[in-house]
Formats: structure tokens, C-alpha cells, sequence
């Protein structure tokens, strides 16, 4: 009895992809690389056990486009990170995946040329690359867990993983997290909810077994340890802040209710900061003035920085495009960045130590 098709009815074709073992061998991590990812996720660690009474900061562009203009940044902010070191643990935001309401560019792992090719197998050698170069700088990197394959590929090389505001909820995800080896930060829902977040901590601290691939590149049943350092991220939600005192003593007891370390990381990007970049600061400042009046929760930021202010749409003619300038999210030049940070580390650095007693 002959059958009519019944798989793959909407795709148009498979192409195999280098396996993670592959990438891995043409792009090894180097020692000093890996002693900054080893440094970095300790350091994070410590201060989300309140050993270390620093607080971290998850900082650069919305996404990555430009390898050049990517490691000018990251340059920058290691010299920063060394000014600032005091009081501030700078993580460089290092995003290669971007999620998509409906349309739009992907991130440069799923496009690196931009131009609708999807070079992915190219795209992942790139974002590999890159990452090796941050992590020789001594500058750890914070990046967006959005495909569940990527970490087999790039995760040896990343210090602090985000789960987004529209994946925090997903099993998925929290299959995920409960496997990575660096603390995650959830976001909580794009509608401003906590509980999303809370659950997902609750969740990735818990052992999972889950289908994903090894590094032959072969399906495989994952089991999971659990990760007991989630966190919430608070982004703002429904056009709203909750970065606020108020909202961040809510968060506390949302928190404790669930039997969770009071440790909250605030976005100063999205409804944080009514999605305009030149507000972040504001919200750094709010942030720095709760901690100066005794808040404890606090232990981390981000912020979208770019070397140019702004951000700008791809053009059809890729030389067009305006360096150091994000093509998603708008974020703030480096001087104001470097500016803010400055002012932070002054405005905190007599009290910090406190914090730990």
C-alpha cells in the first residue's frame, strides 16, 4: 500500500550543519579564555550567594552585527571594567540571537551577511570567533539563550545567560536553564508578571530530562542537575517601569513567599526606560539612590549601550550602514555609558561593603 507524503509538507530542504565537537575543533577555547568564563561565572556566583558585595553589569549592544565594531566596544568596556572593578563586575552583552514578534532580522548567528541567506553553519563559527576574542580581553560575556541547540556550540565561552521576557515562560527554556552552566537571569513577563519568572526559577533549579543533541551532533535524552542560581530580571511590563522602590520591594516579597534569594537583576532598557535609551541612566541613578538608602535585593543591571547612539534599519546596500550603530533596539553612545557607570561606581563605592554585613 503506497502513502502519500506526510512528513515535511512545508519544508523546502535540510542541510546538515557542522556538528558542536566540529566548531569546537576549529575554534578551540583558549586557556585564557576560559580562565575569564571560569572568573566570570565565580565571580557572579559570589555575588548572588552575597559573598562578593558588588553588584554586575550586563552591558552593551542590543545585538551583534559588526565583529569590528563589536570588539572596538569590547575594548572600551574592559578598560572601563578595570576603572570601575571597585564596585561594578561589567559583563559584556554579547547577543547573536534576536527574537521576533513576526518579521525581522534574526540575529547574526541565523544571518551573519544580513541578506536573507542564513548561513548558519557560518553565523556559528562567526559568533564563536568572537566570543573567544571577548573572553581573551578578560572580559566575560552575557548572552540571550534563545535556540536550545546553541549552548552545545558557544556556551563553554558565556558567563550569564538571559532567558527573555517571552520565553521565561516556555518548558522549553527551563528545560534548558536547569542544564547551563552559568547563573540565569529570567525576565518577567512582557505584562509586567512576576510569577512567570518565579516559576521558571523553581523550575530550572529542578532536575529535568529533555531530547536535545551531544557533541557528535546526536540526539540525545539531556539530564539536568537543576541550576539553584536563577534569578528575576526586572524589565518593566504593559508600557509600565517596576524598577521603582515600590515594585522592588514587591518583587522581595514575591521572592520570599516562594522561598527564593532575594536577588533581583533591573533592565534599565524596555518599558523600564519607556523604550527611549536616554532614559536608562535615569534608571541607574534611581537604582544607585535605593541602594545608597539600604536596599539589599539589588545585585545586578543591563543596559544597551552601542558606540553611537540610537539605532538604524539595514539598508539594501550593507556599506550604508553607520558604525558602532545598533540595527534592533536603540541604546545609548559609549561617552554616556561610560558616564553613567563612572557616576555609579563614585556614588557606591563607600557603600557597598556594607551590604555584605
Amino acid at each position: 500500500m503506497t502513502h502519500a507524503k506526510l512528513e515535511n509538507l512545508n519544508v523546502e530542504s535540510l542541510s546538515s550543519m557542522p556538528t558542536p565537537e566540529e566548531i569546537h575543533a576549529l575554534l578551540p577555547l583558549t586557556d585564557k579564555a576560559a580562565a575569564t568564563v571560569v572568573q566570570g561565572r565565580e565571580t557572579l556566583q559570589r555575588i548572588l550567594d552575597r559573598q562578593d558585595p558588588r553588584l554586575f553589569v550586563v552591558v552593551g549592544p542590543c545585538s551583534i552585527h559588526d565583529p569590528v565594531a563589536g570588539m572596538d566596544y569590547a575594548k572600551r568596556l574592559k578598560k572601563l571594567a578595570d576603572e570601575v572593578g571597585e564596585t561594578l563586575v561589567l559583563v559584556m552583552r554579547v547577543y547573536f540571537e534576536k527574537p521576533r514578534t513576526s518579521t525581522g532580522w534574526k540575529g547574526y548567528i541565523n544571518d551573519p551577511y544580513m541578506d536573507d541567506s542564513f548561513h548558519i553553519e557560518e553565523g556559528m563559527k562567526r559568533a564563536r570567533e568572537f566570543l573567544i576574542a571577548v573572553n581573551e580581553l578578560g572580559l566575560p560575556a552575557a548572552t540571550e539563550a534563545l535556540d536550545p541547540i546553541s549552548p552545545q556550540y558557544l556556551g563553554d565561552l558565556i558567563s550569564w545567560t538571559a532567558i527573555g521576557a517571552r520565553t521565561s515562560e516556555s518548558q522549553t527554556h527551563r528545560e534548558m536553564s536547569s542544564g547551563l552552566s552559568t547563573p540565569v537571569g529570567f525576565k518577567n513577563a512582557t505584562d509586567g508578571d512576576l510569577s512567570v519568572a518565579i516559576n521558571a526559577i523553581i523550575s530550572a533549579a529542578n532536575p529535568h530530562s529533555f531530547l536535545g543533541i551531544n557533541a557528535q551532533g546526536k540526539t540525545s535524552i539531556v539530564r539536568t542537575r537543576g541550576n539553584r542560581y536563577g534569578h528575576v530580571v526586572l524589565r518593566g511590563g504593559d508600557g509600565r517601569p517596576n524598577y521603582d522602590s515600590v515594585s522592588v520591594s514587591l518583587g522581595e516579597q514575591a521572592l520570599a513567599k516562594a522561598k527564593l534569594a532575594q536577588n533581583l537583576v533591573v533592565d534599565c532598557s524596555h518599558a523600564n526606560s519607556y523604550k527611549k535609551p536616554e532614559m536608562q541612566p535615569l534608571v541607574l541613578s534611581d537604582v544607585a539612590q535605593q541602594i545608597a538608602h539600604g536596599n539589599r535585593s539589588i545585585v545586578g543591571l543591563m543596559i544597551e549601550s552601542n558606540i553611537e547612539a540610537g539605532n538604524q534599519p539595514i539598508p539594501a546596500d550593507l556599506s550604508k550602514l553607520k558604525y558602532g550603530c545598533s540595527v534592533t533596539d536603540a541604546c545609548i553612545d559609549w561617552n554616556t555609558t561610560e558616564s553613567a557607570l563612572h557616576s555609579m561606581h563614585q556614588q557606591l563605592k563607600s557603600v557597598l561593603p556594607g551590604r555584605s554585613k
